[in-house]
């Protein structure tokens, strides 16, 4: 037995903050400048009381009344990747199924992983579907970083966008899921980190300070090193792209369309001509939407798929907060 992915949708906020809104903020900067920079014209922000339990259950509505071959009833599992829960407990999926009207004889649980989560989420379905605990299973990716940004923090405010998708992983569907390369270094989580409002630190600092830049630095926000974050993408994608490939017994050649996670275009470009992999086979979507985290890659298989880009072997590659890495090949079908 195999596993399949079976359907691809996803869902966006209604609110769109484009780079002209952006330079009101910030008005050193320029238009051309931020989309030449990260390759990113417009990002869709969750309304205030918008959250991320809210956009996975709007991405599944999306997925079943675009599938009219896929019941709410077949659902026997659902997972959701999130950084940004409702709730500290109980998990969003439990809502989430309740909110869905899906039996109540089915698994449901959260985990926390960001842009290498919808890798990670296809490891554990199809280990799910193999094994034989579940024949459908509903993955969803939700990430609202919005909320963790400080109003003044340019650089972040310029890359992350919110978004929700939703995945059906049966044993049946359009592209094989082949084998997988996971990695993890937990040296890094500190540069890339919400320090606080979690049981470590639970209250806030009040700690804001700006460097020479006049970049934000704040425990109670989100804060990233862009320049580590960078040096780790260099070091382990060109490594995950080689494990990925060895594990599914393929070579470069082999693979048709690279997906990986959508970053940055400059990091993606760097990455790109470091491996060696041709620009048509290389595939960019985030000129409208940014870096969602950990729907990235679906965001992008939906697109693909749209434009006729998939095609035999796909390789998928995640990474990023943790430090956390995942890469597969699924075959097209």
């Amino acid at each position: 037995m195999t596993a399949f992915i079976k359907s691809v949708s996803y869902y966006l906020p209604e609110r769109i903050l484009s780079n002209e809104d952006l330079i009101k903020d910030f008005p050193e900067w320029n238009v051309e400048k931020v989309a030449s920079k990260v390759g990113i014209d417009q990002r869709h922000i969750a309304a205030p009381d918008e959250t991320a339990l809210d956009m996975a259950v709007k991405a599944a509505e999306l997925l079943f009344a675009e599938n009219s071959d896929i019941e709410r009833d077949d659902i026997d599992f659902v997972i959701l990747c999130t950084q940004s829960p409702d709730y500290f407990l109980p998990t969003s999926a439990c809502l989430i199924q309740e909110k869905l009207g899906l039996r109540t004889n089915i698994g449901a649980f959260d985990y926390n992983l960001g842009c290498s989560g919808y890798v990670y989420g296809l490891s554990i379905a199809k280990g799910f579907i193999i094994s034989g605990i579940a024949k459908n299973i509903l993955l969803l990716t939700a990430e609202t970083y919005s909320k963790y940004l400080h109003l003044k923090d340019k650089g972040n405010r310029t890359i992350f966008g919110d978004a929700a998708t939703a995945t059906i992983i049966s044993n049946t569907g359009f592209a094989k899921i082949g084998n997988f390369s996971l990695g993890t270094d937990g040296r890094g989580a500190n540069n890339l980190i919400v320090k606080n409002g979690a049981s470590r630190h639970s209250s806030a600092s009040n700690d804001l300070t700006f460097d020479e830049n006049n970049n934000p630095h704040s425990s109670d926000h989100l804060f990233m090193d862009g320049s580590e974050i960078f040096n780790f993408t260099l070091d382990a994608v060109p490594l995950l792209v080689a494990d990925t490939l060895a594990k599914n017994s393929l070579c470069q050649d082999d693979i048709d369309l690279f997906i990986f996670h959508q970053a940055n275009k400059y990091i993606m470009n760097f990455m790109r001509k470091k491996i060696k992999i041709e620009e048509d086979k290389f595939y960019y979507y985030l000129e409208n939407v940014g870096n969602t985290v950990s729907s990235t890659i679906p965001i992008a298989i939906c697109e693909a798929r749209k434009e006729s880009r998939l095609k035999g072997n796909v390789l998928l590659a995640g990474f990023g907060v943790g430090y956390s890495w995942a890469g597969c090949v699924i075959e097209i079908v």
